[in-house]
């Protein structure tokens, strides 16, 4: 008896085990409710009984594709994606079925940063987004699709996160990133078409620890962290965030990237113009997809309480946005809060971010994606002369004074300066100045820009000088 008891025991373990090994397993990323990139071809891959063929059929086109899984059962392959549309099924198959309900076809971007990215439509404690009851109220839309990565961090890249594909209703999007939900759904309206949208974010992390180790060759100033080390690491460290958060989707088609981060570099800014543009080069190696567009949000103005001037941090993110091609900034300065350093105007970030994909990676016309950016400075005696380029219609403030130019000599002492806008720009003046060289514009750690053009777009902090910090 005893002998028959462990055969049977011993067969229905073999049974088991193969039936578990059989079990096709993917990646959070792929998922129902997901959204997959339009007309591309689409990179799919997971688990699944080692050494079989994996089978993948897509009912947008009846079509199946196949792929030979490897001795651990990791196997890839890619399908082709239509016009935008949906919803649609995958069907993936090794002797065991795994079918992917609810699929759409459409533009996918990824939101990364610190906490301002991080902000969810609900805001945080005493910490509110602007109008975010209503537009949760009527969120409701079956064509936009929310993914929020799980916080974790490891000093070797992993295969998967945690996290899950959720429909655009009222209660998931009070739990998603206002900027990144604001940026879709001006996208969704936009174009008529399905928007997915990945957050991967972490508050108050610097810009290192989102960077993969082979982004970091011309930034030898960064000390890269020890993997074999035993000891805790914080998320502070070079490369833990992007080998926890962003290398388990490396591969995932999508359109382009968004960015909002910045305030924990605030102290290194000559560092920092160069990181912020090696961050997106790094990702689009990574991603092997080509220079996809990556638009990134400057950081707002905020009362600092350790001295440090943040216009230099802001100037950095404002020269980096030509460094590369595909680059774009979103510029807040209107919308800083003193003594809040989480402004709670994120509808203007992600449709300012909106703005920028609209104009530059979708092609669309007739309106204007970019606050005024400093031409050129021209000095008539103690008269100064500026010229602005996006500010075709000429520059305004919607009423308010022109209050926070100042202007210097060569002594390098700054002077508030009387500016009023004309026809051709900014004219300036000051009494105390009468050979001007310099000029900067709202160049403080907390003030409010009234610099636009008239589609009314702030101008970014700037200066013409590149005296050193003081």
């Amino acid at each position: 008896m005893k002998q028959i008891f462990y055969i049977v025991s011993l067969s229905f373990l073999f049974l088991f085990s193969t039936s578990v090994r059989a079990e096709i397993k993917l990646p959070a990323i792929f998922g129902s409710h997901m959204v997959l990139q339009q007309k591309t071809d689409a990179a799919i891959w997971g688990k699944a009984t080692e050494n079989k063929t994996v089978r993948v059929t897509t009912s947008w086109n009846k079509k199946s594709y196949t792929a030979k899984s490897d001795a651990d059962g990791n196997w890839k392959l890619k399908v082709s994606t239509p016009d935008a549309g949906g919803p649609y099924s995958i069907t993936i198959s090794d002797g065991k079925t795994l079918t992917l309900e609810n699929v759409m076809i459409g533009e996918v971007w990824v939101c990364s940063g610190q906490s301002n990215m991080q902000m969810t439509m609900a805001g945080y404690r005493n910490q509110p987004v602007v109008g975010s009851n209503e537009a949760i109220a009527t969120s409701a839309n079956k064509s936009i699709r929310l993914f929020t990565v799980e916080r974790n961090k490891s000093l070797e890249t992993i295969d998967d996160f945690s996290g899950e594909w959720l429909e655009c209703l009222p209660e998931n999007v009070a739990d998603f990133s206002a900027a990144g939900y604001f940026f879709g759904r001006m996208i969704n309206e936009a174009l008529d078409v399905p928007v997915g949208l990945i957050c991967s974010s972490w508050g108050g992390t610097r810009i290192e620890p989102w960077m993969s180790e082979n982004g970091f060759g011309k930034f030898d100033w960064v000390n890269l962290p020890d993997k074999s080390s035993k000891e805790d690491f914080s998320p502070q460290t070079p490369t833990v965030l992007y080998n926890a958060m962003i290398s388990p989707m490396v591969g995932y088609a999508i359109r382009g990237a968004l960015w909002y981060q910045g305030e924990s570099n605030r102290n290194e800014p000559k560092e920092y113009e160069k990181l912020m543009p090696g961050l997106a080069e790094n990702w689009r190696a990574e991603w092997n997809i080509g220079d996809f567009p990556f638009y990134y949000v400057q950081i707002a103005p905020y009362q600092y309480v350790n001295g440090s001037n943040s216009a230099f941090l802001r100037e950095a993110q404002l020269k980096a946005s030509s460094a590369i091609p595909n680059f774009g900034m979103a510029c807040t300065m209107d919308v800083g809060e003193k003594h809040n350093i989480h402004p709670a105007a994120k509808e203007e970030v992600g449709e300012r971010l909106a703005y920028l994909a609209l104009a530059k990676t979708y092609g669309r016309k007739g309106f204007e994606y970019s606050g005024p950016v400093l031409k050129e400075m021209t000095v008539d005696g103690s008269i100064v002369k500026l010229t602005f380029d996006h500010a075709k219609n000429g520059l305004t403030t919607f009423g308010k004074e022109l209050e926070n130019f100042m202007v210097a000599g060569e002594n390098k002492r700054f002077h508030k300066a009387t500016a009023f806008i004309t026809r051709d720009g900014i004219t300036l003046f000051s009494p105390s100045v009468q050979k001007p060289v310099a000029v900067r514009y709202a160049f403080e750690d907390f003030v409010v820009g009234e610099l636009f053009n008239t589609e009314g777009l702030p101008a970014s902090s700037f200066r013409t000088d590149d005296w050193e910090m003081e």
